[in-house]
């Protein structure tokens, strides 16, 4: 690979490793002002209907759209313009197709689609989503023609202002619509309405970008016929649709076990949704630091492969090892923090929502620890992939998703349970996959990591500094209790508890020397940060 071609590929990689932080950043965002709208009821609703939104998304976009790239990318090389011209016009029309099927399928559905999710008023937010099937199946259509000519661009910019969207009118639409008056289905549809508005937006920008920059140079190579194109397409896209569908699957039928069982116990059947909406607050909570490690996790790839690639193991090897290690200097305190004050901190973030969020704390000390896994899973996954592995991460998140679905349907079943069973097998699902990852990583890796060396004292820093948010944040609220609001003596008894801990961990991470200097080589800006803290 020469010097220039090398720097595009990683330039590429870090475009588009940051436009999907910022937007899964944005995500979680959203969703904390969203559950203080609309409350839990209102985040089942927006939920049943963004999982079977999910699920046609992730079969529309999940490898079709990585095959008209690989496609592209070949004749991009070779210099044939005319067949690239012809794989868009091809695959626009098969993307075309699958988008008004999945669209007419949600929109004249809803109903029983919500039936089948057991919540009926799951009807108007499904029905609110129905076009952005359409829209975002020719998004991954331009997206992945885009990409495979090299330009990564088009695609951050059009999923940031679909992000933006979501946050800016969806959240207005909810308020809105409670304002007069209306339903928390209804304010459910108006924040999914914001998502559709976002491919909306999105796809006219790309529209606008591809005719600004229309080749319409004649080329002189011949294009093979539309019937060939279409079956390579298939033949590379349809194995990484079943592949990465699983999860989308296995969350969507989750949901309906969940709620169904809630139902299923008669004293908590009209307060099924309002339950399962305050374990979402805790999940949406817990879904904010896999957001900050992911582009941690995505910088991995092009160094470790590149190091495969040149059959340097031992360079590999060190790659690896560092990515464990700042994975669990990141993870493993935030996920004991969240464990230790994530209660507290749902109370500061939703005070609109006090009871609700007073309601999931237990949720809390499970799911996370269970963050620490989801940080971990994203990182043995890409570890997998960039090995040439790239079905074992498939068949380990089925285990894990198998483990979850059986669970729940024994825990949550339980009517002394109920609920509260939901977070336990949630972390069960990612102890399953990420053990399994653990020991496949383990197996394939030329030079095998040193799990204990890796996470023992990031693991001990991480417990001494949860002793200390503990002991902060008690100290603190029992002090401003007397003179101060239940919610001002909490928020700033949560935020003090945070700032200990992480003026404890710092110390703790120097003076252990938990990290090297050779750790923070593919972190921006990494080489600077060694030398201030002194790393060798």
């Amino acid at each position: 690979m020469s010097t220039k071609k090398k720097q595009s590929f990683l330039g590429g990689a870090a475009i588009l490793a940051s436009a999907v932080a910022i937007v899964k950043i944005l995500g979680a965002v959203y969703k904390i002002p969203f559950g203080n709208i609309v409350g839990p009821k209102g985040q089942t609703y927006f939920n049943v209907a963004y999982n079977i939104y999910n699920v046609l998304l992730t079969i529309s976009t999940a490898g079709l759209p990585l095959a008209i790239s690989k496609l592209t990318s070949q004749a991009h090389t070779q210099g044939r313009e005319n067949q690239k011209r012809k794989i868009f016009s091809t695959a626009i029309w098969l993307f075309f197709a699958m988008g008004l099927v999945g669209t007419l399928l949600m929109y004249f559905g809803a109903e029983r689609l919500a039936a089948f999710m057991n919540e009926p008023l799951g009807y108007w937010p499904i029905r609110a989503l129905a076009p952005a099937v359409f829209c975002v199946c020719l998004l991954a259509c331009m997206r992945g023609y885009t990409q495979g000519q090299g330009n990564m661009t088009p695609t951050a910019v059009s999923q940031i202002l679909e992000a933006l969207c979501k946050l800016g009118l969806g959240l207005a639409l909810a308020w809105y619509f409670l304002q007069l008056g209306l339903g928390l289905d209804i304010a459910a549809a108006g924040a999914i309405l914001g998502v559709t508005a976002g491919t909306v937006l999105s796809l006219l920008y790309l529209i606008f970008y591809l005719l600004r920059r229309r080749d319409r140079q004649t080329a002189l190579d011949e294009p093979e016929d539309s019937g060939k194109i279409l079956r390579q397409i298939l033949a590379i896209g349809i194995p990484i649709t079943l592949s990465n569908s699983a999860m989308s699957i296995i969350t969507l039928v989750d949901t309906k076990i969940v709620l169904g069982r809630l139902r299923d116990i008669p004293a908590l059947a009209d307060a099924a949704a309002e339950l399962f909406g305050q374990y979402t607050f805790g999940m949406n909570l817990i879904n904010l630091p896999p957001s900050f490690v992911f582009p941690v996790t995505m910088s991995l790839i092009p160094f470790a492969a590149a190091a495969l690639t040149r059959r340097d193991h031992g360079e590999a090897g060190r790659i690896v090892s560092s990515g464990f290690r700042i994975v669990a200097v990141l993870a493993i305190p935030a996920g004991v923090g969240l464990s230790v004050v994530g209660g507290p901190a749902l109370q500061m973030l939703y005070p609109l929502r006090q009871a609700d969020a007073i309601a999931a704390e237990p949720h809390m000390r499970w799911l996370g620890i269970a963050c620490i896994f989801m940080c971990l899973m994203n990182l043995t996954n890409v570890i997998l992939q960039t090995y040439g592995k790239e079905m074992i991460p498939i068949w380990t998140v089925i285990a894990g998703g198998v483990t979850k679905v059986v669970m729940n349907y024994i825990l949550v079943g339980n009517p002394d349970i109920n609920i509260h069973g939901a977070p336990v097998s949630t972390l069960c699902c990612y102890v399953v996959i990420v053990g399994l990852n653990l020991f496949f990583v383990w197996k394939y890796s030329p030079q095998k990591p040193r799990y204990l060396q890796i996470f023992a004292k990031p693991a001990a820093a991480s417990a001494l500094m949860g002793g200390a948010v503990w002991a902060v944040h008690g100290f603190i609220n029992r002090a401003l209790a007397a003179g101060h609001s239940g919610y001002t003596a909490n928020a700033i008894a949560t935020l003090g508890g945070i700032l200990a801990g992480v003026i404890v961990y710092a110390i703790l991470v120097v003076a252990m020397r938990i990290l090297r200097a050779e750790d923070l080589k593919t972190v921006p800006h990494g080489a600077k940060l060694a030398r201030i803290l002194h790393l060798r």
